[in-house]
């Protein structure tokens, strides 16, 4: 029966900046898609949610969320009280996928070495000879989820930033390749800071989403009571491969993306900072600090991947504004006078898609807008 309990780094990146790809191939200049790449990723999408149902009641949008980041390939930072299901949902998605998976549990005495592998002295009984050995350590899974990530200091915070980002970990003098696919889930609590480690900005910044898991629905968490209180217990049955994922990922950018769409996303992003042409006055009374390049780039991927699971073979501003509040939350920074005021990253997300205008005619034509795209 199902149980709820407590429980971007793309691929070798050519700058700091670019998650995977260039813009150009982000935007999918590559190619179109037919109707038979869409069925299958469909059906994939469909599978992975029945078999998650089994176990998972209700957080229908976050599952969402968690399967375009993993098509996008992206990772994905989760945030929530305790008890919302957060790591149950992560290991029932790895128990959908016919990969390898480790569960770190971050705390402040955990080291490097203990989620990235160590070396260690071995002596050849035949011949005397004494050599180092690297025994891989977790992160040398296919899907990795990250325990109360903040809970861990800054160096070994800084060993997963190198494994999201560059696909590798350095022991001493030697690289050591990741899997492929590799798909990183963190979770935090945002109610108990005492002994923890915020994430530095640079870091949050390679998550592709910051999902925020609230409340369970009335109903919802009636029969969360129901069944976690019974006997017996769903089986998560394996749906997809590792091969099959990355095949997934690579129809994921085929899907076209046209320019009007692309300058949505921009002048979504180019607004959020401060004091910048085009910007806002409640962003430069709100915000010390506004969106980076990744931020777009992880829009389109995004955009594209919910195009698909909707059975579309193009990207709109539709897709762009429901994935705005994952991508910009954590990568926006609200100062003193918002707090103070009670407004929130998400609060300015939703008043920025309010004054955007989306139709091509509007969003060219707005004389603030032009200054953006005239920078």
């Amino acid at each position: 029966m199902p149980m709820n309990d407590e429980a971007t780094g793309l691929s070798e990146p050519d700058d700091e900046t670019t998650p995977d790809a260039t813009p150009d191939a982000a935007a999918g200049d590559g190619g179109d898609v037919d109707g038979e790449s869409i069925e299958r990723l469909n059906a994939a999408y469909l599978k992975i949610r029945e078999q998650m149902g089994r176990v998972i009641v209700g957080q229908d949008s976050v599952i969402e969320q968690l399967l375009i980041a993993l098509f996008s390939r992206g990772h994905c930072m989760l945030e929530g009280v305790p008890g919302l299901a957060k790591t149950l949902m992560i290991s029932t998605l790895s128990r959908s996928l016919s990969m390898g998976f480790a569960r770190i549990q971050f705390t402040p005495d955990l080291m490097p070495s203990d989620i990235t592998g160590t070396e260690v002295l071995q002596e050849n009984r035949e011949t005397g000879e004494r050599a180092f050995r690297f025994i891989e350590g977790p992160l040398f899974h296919e899907v990795i989820l990250a325990d109360e990530i903040n809970r861990t200091p800054p160096k070994t915070q800084a060993a997963l930033l190198e494994a999201m980002q560059e696909r590798q970990v350095t022991v001493g003098r030697e690289r050591h390749e990741l899997s492929d696919p590799f798909f990183v889930l963190a979770t935090q609590n945002p109610i108990e800071q005492e002994g923890t480690y915020p994430l530095p900005e640079a870091q949050q910044d390679r998550f592709m989403f910051k999902v925020v898991v609230d409340y369970p629905s009335f109903l919802e968490e009636r029969q969360i009571a129901k069944q976690t209180t019974s006997v017996g217990e769903a089986d998560v049955e394996p749906v997809l491969t590792g091969q099959e994922i990355l095949e997934l990922q690579q129809i994921v950018r085929q899907v076209p993306v046209t320019d009007h769409v692309v300058d949505y996303a921009l002048a979504l992003v180019r607004q959020t900072r401060v004091e910048q042409p085009g910007c806002p006055e409640f962003i430069n009374n709100w915000l010390s600090w506004g969106a980076g390049p990744r931020a777009v780039q992880f829009l389109l991927l995004g955009g594209k991947s919910r195009a698909l699971l909707s059975g579309r073979t193009h990207v709109s501003t539709e897709d762009i504004q429901a994935l705005a509040a994952p991508v910009l939350r954590h990568r926006i920074v609200t100062n003193f006078a918002a707090e103070s005021d009670g407004v929130t990253p998400d609060t300015v997300i939703e008043k920025l898609i309010a004054e955007t205008p989306s139709k091509e005619g509007e969003l060219t034509s707005d004389p603030r807008l032009q200054k953006i795209f005239a920078a």
